[in-house]
C-alpha cells in the first residue's frame, strides 16, 4: 500500500478511512380508500418528497468518524464531506481513503 503514495509522504503514518453515502426520507404514502371489490375509485395522493444524504466515513484504527447531512449530492457535498474528513485525520498523518466496492451512484462525482 505504502508503495503507491507518493515520495512525499514517504515516513508519514497512514490512516485507513471507510466512506459511503445514503438517502433517507420519505415519498408519498400509498393511498388506501374503501370502494367495491373490483372498482376503481380515485383518490388524492400525496405526491410531495423529502430527502436527506448522509455521508460518513471511519477511521477503525483510531476510533473516529465523520459525518455531515447534504440537501441533495453534487460535487460541493462530495468536497464539503472530505473536507470534514481531513478535520479528523491525526495531524501529519495521510488518509487512505476506501469507498464502499459497489461504485458510485453518481457518476459525475466518479471522474
Amino acid at each position: 500500500m505504502t508503495a503507491a503514495l507518493p515520495p512525499e509522504a514517504a515516513g508519514k503514518p497512514v490512516e485507513i478511512w471507510f466512506t459511503d453515502e445514503a438517502r433517507v426520507g420519505q415519498q408519498g404514502t400509498i393511498t388506501r380508500v374503501w370502494a367495491k371489490r373490483g372498482s376503481r375509485p380515485r383518490a388524492a395522493r400525496d405526491r410531495r418528497y423529502e430527502w436527506a444524504y448522509l455521508f460518513g466515513a471511519i477511521c477503525p484504527e483510531r476510533s473516529t468518524g465523520a459525518a455531515i447531512i447534504m440537501p441533495e449530492v453534487n460535487i460541493e457535498a462530495m468536497d464539503e464531506h472530505l473536507a470534514e474528513i481531513s478535520r479528523r485525520v491525526s495531524v501529519g498523518a495521510i488518509a487512505l481513503l476506501e469507498h464502499f466496492p459497489y461504485g458510485c451512484p453518481y457518476p459525475e462525482l466518479a471522474k
